[in-house]
């Protein structure tokens, strides 16, 4: 999505968003992000407002629908939506601010126990009834070994997509960018965090290590652990064939690893 200021808004837009914050004395264009038409942190008279908008006509703008109606359902882990708004062709949500920067996810990084304070966190969060979120066993249905896909099934509210700049940490973590919430069993967010860990320089070893901080991924049954592996793997190797960046064919060799990983592990605990 092409990446607009603050002042490339429409009057009436720019009006409604001061109607809410108060007096605005500066706009910064965030970095980075290629989900949202205008991301920009505003300077009120009072706590400054990070807002983020999309044109009501785009096809993101429903997935920022969505985002705006599970807000108000999400842990402290994540940034409050102070307010929501449609007007002039754009959809715009105005969030709070937080103090921070992108998490380091390399080996022995002190903001690793503060990630995973707050994906623990997250992980006692049971995803909203009432608001249309995608099951898992539903979003990885075309990537998974034939009749696998119902493990991924729960009722845990996953984000999903947990790479390192949707994570800001200050004193503690908090997980931001909620463009893909799925409905599914809470040990898929610590399967999709190994990825980036091992993105990160971790080996395999270490990754098994640290996903076990989670009671979610200790306990899952290791069938449905080895067929979500092979389910990410086939979707990353989809993403390389349409695009083959380097960063994503590195996760696309990522995924491969792991998931040969855990199907060794399957194999091992099979009867002779």
């Amino acid at each position: 999505m092409i990446r607009r200021h603050f002042h490339d808004l429409p009057v009436e837009a720019r009006q409604a968003i001061a109607d809410k914050t108060g007096p605005i004395h500066a706009a910064r264009t965030a970095d980075g992000g290629l989900n949202s038409g205008i991301a920009a942190f505003l300077d009120t008279d009072h706590d400054p407002v990070f807002v983020k908008g999309t044109p009501t006509d785009h096809p993101q703008a429903p997935a920022q629908r969505r985002e705006a109606a599970i807000n108000p359902h999400l842990p402290r882990a994540c940034p409050r939506l102070y307010w929501h708004i449609e007007t002039a062709g754009w959809d715009l949500l105005g969030y709070e601010v937080l103090p921070g920067r992108h998490a380091d996810y390399t080996p022995g990084s002190p903001d690793l126990p503060l990630v995973a304070t707050a994906i623990a966190e997250l992980q006692r969060t049971t995803a909203p009834a009432d608001i249309p979120i995608k099951a898992a066993e539903q979003r990885w249905a075309a990537y998974a070994p034939p009749g696998t896909a119902a493990l991924f099934a729960g009722d845990t509210l996953l984000h999903t997509d947990l790479a390192p700049h949707n994570v800001l940490v200050h004193d503690r973590a908090h997980i931001i960018d909620w463009a893909w919430p799925t409905r599914g069993a809470a040990w898929i967010d610590p399967a999709i965090l190994i990825l980036r860990l091992l993105e990160a320089g971790h080996t395999l070893t270490e990754v098994d290590v640290f996903a076990r901080r989670f009671p979610s991924w200790r306990t899952a049954p290791a069938r449905a652990k080895e067929a979500f592996a092979a389910a990410n793997t086939a979707a990353w190797q989809e993403i390389v064939h349409a695009d083959a960046a380097p960063w994503k064919v590195s996760m696309a060799g990522h995924a491969v690893a792991f998931h040969a990983h855990l199907r060794a592990q399957v194999i091992g605990k099979e009867p002779t």
